[in-house]
């Protein structure tokens, strides 16, 4: 498995078919908060131009939602659950 080393705790790249979560925007109004949808990786994508920081890791998307599913490229990992960005999945306790 390759490992993102250029950060303070080495995280795993993202490969095709891995499942995430997304998070998702909301609406401005609040009838639908952000929070946390599964996607599957569909493709890993070298950063876009303009981004200023290297070690920044993007992936393409299929987010799945109750109401149906989207396409979404170039999405940023944080593990800050910020709005239009992916994470690893939490891990469950034993």
């Amino acid at each position: 498995m390759a490992l993102i080393t250029n950060r303070p705790e080495p995280v795993p790249m993202p490969t095709i078919g891995r499942i995430v979560h997304y998070v998702s925007h909301g609406t401005p109004g609040g009838e639908y908060p952000s929070q946390c949808r599964a996607a599957i990786v569909t493709a890993t994508d070298p950063a876009p131009d303009g981004v200023p920081e290297p070690g920044q890791v993007f992936a393409s998307l299929a987010v799945i939602t109750p109401e149906g599913m989207f396409f979404n490229r170039f999405v940023l990992q944080d593990g800050n659950h910020t709005a239009g960005t992916w994470h690893w999945p939490e891990r469950e306790g034993s």
